[in-house]
């Protein structure tokens, strides 16, 4: 038993630590975007699918590995190793030979469909070990998935201003370090099938209430979440330059990484105490704070820092701390039979939606400026609050958390 519990513990750090330097892929071109832009002449929408397509790739990348039962074929260790190689070769290649933005973008999707191969791989690994606590645990790796999506901006602020190659190949690194790392995992004692996506399962997805409500609820902290997290630091530039701080770029992407990271420990605290208090009570409090945060964005514009700094750290904290929630509370709702689907098409389907929200933001800041650009994505939480707080008044709300709604 105490053999049992060493071991959940230091795959939970060995996995955590594997996702986080693997995930710095996820916004390595979104941190150097400005400097790609003016350097190749892109457009506002050219920039912005530099993280579209990451997007788009990760959605078709899930769905290929589901349908064709990838995760059972590939042990999961050499399924997130070779993942993580392929994603910091793509991005290494744009650092060392691309000078264009479309053969940029297509390794950006690339490097999504790669990283299909990492993130839910390694939820699998962890629910493999954590039976009880499965909540913290997936919480924990959310964590980890931010604040390796936020590092690109860290190394952007303490040495990659005005150098993006430097970001690139620093993020491939890491990446390529993670995918070595993790080649040390063992599978736990609780290693779950993985069920292939049935299409047939759609029509009894899309009729089960609870599971219909846990989507929603997912769907509408995704059309905010990416889009904040593509475009704040490009906000927090242009409002330091309007306050006339110092040195704006390089503290933006600082304050940006500090944003985003924080996230990580939302997400853990989040976890725990979704297991106890319920997934719908903390959903629904994460998302009318990141919500509200998302109209206050344009009043704090061109503040001093004394009031930006802390505003955007809580954005940061609760805008993903509810996130593993959603995928926790379909994995309860769904039949047993469908589950694996039902995960897969509530993924896809969130992703897909995030790419409109970050094309989006750039609309609304050509017309009214960048102070109220994020104002549409509080749509978003306000229908997936409304969808959370409906799920936890119906009887299948006993089924999450042990009973805790």
């Amino acid at each position: 038993m105490v053999a049992l519990a060493d071991g959940k513990w230091r795959a939970l750090v060995l996995v955590g630590v594997a996702e986080l330097f693997a995930m710095t892929l996820w916004f390595s071109g979104t941190a150097v975007g400005p400097e790609l832009a003016a350097a190749w002449g892109l457009s506002a929408a050219e920039t912005a699918w530099l993280t579209n397509a990451v997007q788009l790739g990760f959605v078709a990348g899930a769905l290929a590995s589901a349908s064709l039962t990838v995760a059972d074929v590939v042990p999961p260790r050499y399924l997130f190793a070779g993942s993580a190689m392929l994603g910091a070769a793509g991005t290494a290649a744009i650092a060392a030979v691309v000078t264009s933005g479309l053969p940029a973008i297509v390794l950006r999707f690339l490097t999504g469909v790669a990283l299909a191969g990492v993130y839910p791989t390694g939820m699998k690994m962890m629910a493999s070990w954590f039976d009880a606590g499965r909540g913290l645990a997936i919480g924990v790796l959310v964590g980890a998935l931010t604040v390796g999506s936020a590092s690109p901006h860290l190394i952007r602020a303490v040495g990659g201003i005005g150098r993006p190659d430097t970001v690139l190949y620093g993020t491939a690194a890491l990446a390529a370090l993670g995918g070595v790392l993790v080649l040390a995992y063992e599978d736990g004692p609780h290693q779950p099938e993985t069920a292939p996506f049935d299409p047939g399962a759609v029509r009894r997805i899309v009729t089960d209430r609870g599971v219909v409500l846990a989507n929603v609820g997912y769907f509408g902290h995704m059309w905010e979440l990416y889009a904040v997290w593509t475009w704040v630091p490009v906000y927090l530039a242009a409002s330091f330059e309007v306050g006339g701080v110092a040195e704006a770029d390089s503290r933006a992407a600082l304050l940006a990484f500090a944003t985003i990271a924080i996230g990580g420990v939302g997400a853990w605290l989040a976890g725990s105490a979704a297991d106890r208090w319920g997934r719908s009570a903390v959903t629904s409090l994460s998302m009318v704070v990141s919500g509200s945060a998302c109209l206050v964005a344009g009043v704090v514009f061109g503040s001093s820092p004394l009031v930006v700094v802390p505003f955007v750290l809580v954005w940061g904290f609760f805008i993903v701390a509810d996130s593993a929630q959603f995928s926790a509370a379909v994995s309860e709702l769904a039949d047993e039979s469908y589950v694996g689907s039902a995960l897969t098409l509530q993924t896809a389907v969130g992703f897909l939606i995030t790419i409109a929200s970050i094309q989006l933001v750039p609309v609304v800041r050509d017309a009214a400026g960048w102070q109220w650009a994020f104002a549409p994505l509080v749509l978003g939480p306000l229908v997936g609050t409304g969808a959370m707080l409906w799920l936890r008044t119906l009887p299948e709300a006993d089924r999450l958390a042990g009973g805790q709604g």
